[in-house]
């Protein structure tokens, strides 16, 4: 809400509505994640607000409404698009000085775009930030964006909202692009996460996760905070866009990180997700090592359990700290191991994706995987320090797959699972079978629309993990939609957690229509 005296202008922040993909069986075909831990918002809230705004958030995912908005023709059939939170027509436009709306996942390109829309019916500056408005800041100029951010460090926030809000500039306008093209190159250096502001406990409470990837958690681990101890990454992946943001990889010190993890705590947070997938970068660095054992064991001893949805590059806790070299010494890192992954019933870590990728075949593109006996035997060593849920990340639809090739990536999880089960066989272990998602910008997006294997070109679809958008040279994207559900099976009757990660929410037909007419 506009502030009464003035002093320091508003800024409503939003959150937008999760979508959903219907077919025509009332099956949902994405998460919906809708009460997670808001990541990226915890720390721009807390950024704004020392840099003097008063910033707040609105969190549309926040709701049960549920509101069609477009359909979209898939696998023979017809994929009904459904926002689900709060209704986007009960914002008031004129609520605040500025809006703030975050744009990091294609697949939500078109609900972000329909806020926007709305919001600029009130006339007042809309910054659109996020990754998909870097790769593609079009649409969202379209609906009526003031402008992009490009920054993805934060170094740019400042100068944009002083200079939309006609305020004096602190200093001058950097990482940002205009409706007409005018663009402001980023500044030299990055925003380190070290000098990020940290969040009051309003604000830590406010961007806690209810819910975890549409499924319940244990009531001892509710709620849930966050911490963003990284950013940037030493690889160049052609599936990702972070080598485009020229950020470098930046951490927390190991004091800074834990200060962080206190305030989760105090706020009243019972576990918290740690969400740097590249926190063992700090590994390539002197004391990196240190680093990292440091931050694991104050998380202990204050008492906090860890969760790691985004999961760690197993290379790098090797003895070979992740490098590629031929003579690289591919054996875990015990001792580096057991803090990360070990568990003893109360803390350590309760959950931890696996980005396994392609562990057996079609491995090209992802060069921080381990080879499969190695990748095995890292592994062993995590089920061995107690870990209670693993869930294990592939990727199907790389341009030469075919059945053969996923057949074998089949038998060998299946074999790996019950291996790792002979270890506990109490773990929960689930497969999370992502399909293709292309990223603008990216040199996978690039070989995928020049060679015509990208065949939806719905944004819906395409940047949804669970809906397969893309053909292989031997499979159609139909087949490969098959093979994602088939491997999503894995594991499936014994989890306690089911689909956790990888799965899709199934949602009765018959309710979903009984609350879109109530609605």
């Amino acid at each position: 809400m506009k502030s009464a005296s003035h002093q320091a202008p508003t800024i409503g922040l939003i959150e937008v509505p999760a979508l959903g993909l219907y077919d025509p069986n009332g099956k949902n075909w994405t998460p919906m994640f809708k009460r997670n831990p808001l990541l990226s918002k915890q720390v721009l809230l807390a950024h704004l607000q020392a840099g003097g705004f008063d910033a707040q958030l609105v969190h549309l995912k926040d709701g049960d409404y549920e509101e069609e908005f477009g359909q979209v023709a898939w696998k023979g059939s017809t994929l009904t698009k459904v926002y689900s939170g709060k209704k986007i027509w009960d914002i008031d436009p004129d609520a605040y000085d500025a809006w703030g709306v975050t744009a990091n996942f294609m697949q939500e390109r078109e609900i972000v775009c329909m806020v926007i829309e709305h919001l600029a019916k009130g006339g007042k500056p809309i910054v659109v930030g996020g990754s998909d408005a870097i790769a593609d800041p079009e649409p969202y100029f379209q609906a009526g964006a003031t402008v992009v951010v490009l920054d993805k460090s934060g170094a740019a926030n400042w100068s944009i909202f002083d200079s939309v809000l006609g305020r004096p500039p602190r200093e001058p306008l950097n990482g940002v692009i205009f409706p007409d093209g005018t663009k402001y190159p980023k500044r030299n250096r990055a925003l380190n996460p070290q000098d990020w502001s940290l969040p009051s406990l309003e604000v830590a409470r406010q961007c806690f996760g209810t819910e975890y990837s549409g499924e319940r958690f244990l009531e001892d681990l509710l709620p849930i905070g966050s911490i963003f101890s990284d950013i940037g990454c030493d690889r160049t992946c052609d599936f990702c866009q972070t080598p485009t943001y020229g950020t470098g990889y930046r951490r927390m010190t190991p004091q800074k990180a834990l200060e962080w993890l206190k305030i989760q705590k105090k706020a009243g947070a019972k576990s918290t997700v740690m969400v740097a997938d590249q926190f063992l970068g700090r590994i390539l660095f002197p004391g990196g090592r240190e680093e990292i054992l440091e931050i694991i064991q104050g998380a202990r001893e204050m008492g906090m359990p860890l969760l790691w949805p985004n999961g760690l590059e197993l290379r790098k806790a090797t003895l070979g700290r992740g490098r590629n070299y031929d003579h690289s010494d591919l054996t875990p890192d015990e001792e580096l191991v057991e803090a990360l992954w070990g568990w003893d019933g109360k803390v350590g870590s309760f959950l931890a994706y696996v980005p396994a990728e392609r562990p057996v075949v079609g491995k090209q593109p992802y060069a921080k995987i381990l080879p499969w006996q190695q990748h095995c035997n890292m592994l062993r060593s995590i089920v061995r320090a107690g870990l209670p849920v693993l869930v294990y990340g592939v990727i199907v639809g790389l341009a030469q797959d075919s059945h053969e090739e996923l057949l074998y990536l089949e038998e060998s999880i299946m074999e790996l699972r019950q291996d790792l089960k002979s270890i506990n066989p109490d773990l929960d272990f689930q497969v999370a079978s992502y399909s293709i998602s292309p990223i603008p910008g990216t040199p996978q997006w690039d070989y995928l629309t020049k060679s015509g294997l990208l065949r939806i070109e719905d944004p819906s679809v395409v940047g949804e993990f669970w809906a397969a958008s893309c053909d292989t040279h031997h499979l159609t994207y139909e087949e490969v939609s098959d093979w994602q559900v088939r491997l999503a099976e894995i594991g499936k009757d014994d989890s306690k957690l089911l689909n956790y990660h990888g799965g899709l929410t199934v949602v009765n037909k018959g309710d979903r229509e009984k609350t879109l007419a109530q609605s």
